[in-house]
């Protein structure tokens, strides 16, 4: 089998387990005890802060461990709007994660936010310059993630960040699906919040953390003991964090240079199918995109459909976001690019690896053909 579904989540890596293993075991203790089982668990969290925190160009006291990615972005976004806001506007765009689109409405539903969404251009991309035109004095936040989930397009946070930074608004970044694979960190990419989930990096289920400029105000959501410096109450999942990082250490190797020979990869599949599958399309950017990362879809095809014949042939992948798993709408991210209900329905993404090489993308192709021409077959 080739598991081609990593934006959805990465197996557990063997040092990831490795390292965990200590914390689920001998130190297993509560962080915030005083005695010297919490105290050795203490020492692991902290030691794990520091290490995220080196990584990721920030301080270790701005870095707040959450239960994944989800997590993260509400109390970014809902923090943030909730601590200081400037006003009531906070400028996002539809292509978001859900988990940003959900606490946007929360806030505009119970705290009488105004919510902008931003035109896209070409392939999803947001350009700086509508961001600009787009705050105002009363612009409490803006929130757009560095990469898509669903189309793999990656935006100039850099440069968008720059934008919000010279109106005074804060900044929030979906760093999730890029931080397997592109240089991400507070002050290098320019924002003030940045979120990041550790399954998909290697770590388990479970992990993630927010990293939020100390200057930032944020409010709880989680309210109890205070852990997390009062930002997320609640007993630490030492093990979890100590997982995560490890991942993110052992991310560097791919950063640092691994990702071109999966980008060739990459662009081998996108390549093939645009040439052997009548109709298909590429979503999301053709250049300015994840390295890892293939969409497509296939018009006048079931994208369920597709996914089924793959996995008989050896090859798992899905539909898009796995978020939406079970759900028979459309991809709000495809319907805001402008794609039709139907055709978003046969969308199909490929999320590779770094082990995926170009004889593995070729059997991806033939697989792709086969796949969509027995669907077909049955219309």
């Amino acid at each position: 089998m080739m598991y081609l579904d990593n934006a959805a989540t990465s197996p557990v890596l063997r040092e990831v387990l490795e390292a965990m293993w200590p914390y689920l075991t001998a130190d297993f203790g509560n962080p915030s005890s005083h005695h010297e089982v919490g105290e050795a668990a203490a020492r692991g969290l902290a030691a794990a802060r520091e290490r995220i925190a080196a990584a990721l160009d920030c301080r270790a006291a701005e870095i707040v461990f959450t239960s994944g990615g989800t997590e993260a972005n509400n109390l970014a976004v809902k923090g943030i709007a909730l601590a200081a806001p400037r006003g009531r506007q906070i400028v996002t765009t539809a292509i978001e994660h859900e988990a940003v689109l959900a606490s946007c409405d929360y806030l505009r539903r119970y705290h009488g936010f105004e919510i902008t969404l931003l035109p896209l251009g070409d392939g999803g991309l947001v350009d700086p310059d509508v961001v600009a035109a787009a705050l105002r004095p009363d612009t409490t936040l803006v929130s757009i993630m560095h990469a898509n989930n669903e189309i793999g397009t990656v935006q100039p946070i850099r440069a968008i960040a720059d934008v919000a930074r010279a109106a005074g608004v804060p900044m929030h970044t979906d760093a999730v699906q890029s931080a397997p694979w592109l240089e991400v960190g507070l002050r290098s990419l320019g924002v003030d919040a940045l979120s990041i989930s550790g399954h998909k990096l290697g770590a388990p289920k479970g992990s993630g953390l927010l990293a939020v400029r100390g200057a930032v105000p944020i409010e709880a959501l989680l309210h109890g003991g205070g852990q997390e410096r009062g930002r997320r109450s609640g007993t630490e999942n030492v093990a979890g964090a100590v997982g995560l990082a490890e991942a993110i250490r052992l991310r560097g190797t791919v950063v640092g240079g691994g990702g071109e020979a999966v980008r060739r990869s990459r662009d081998a599949i996108i390549d093939g199918v645009l040439r052997v599958v009548p109709g298909a399309f590429l979503t999301g950017h053709r250049d300015a995109r994840l390295p890892a990362h293939a969409s497509f879809c296939f018009p006048g095809t079931s994208g369920e459909a597709v996914l089924l014949e793959l996995e008989r042939r050896g090859i798992v992948s899905s539909s898009g976001s796995a978020c939406a798993a079970g759900s028979d709408d459309a991809s709000h991210v495809l319907v805001a690019l402008g794609i039709d209900d139907d055709t978003a329905r046969t969308a199909v993404r490929f999320s590779l690896d770094s082990t995926v090489d170009e004889a593995d993308a070729a059997r991806v192709v033939s697989a792709v053909a086969d796949a969509v021409a027995a669907v077909g077959s049955l219309r």
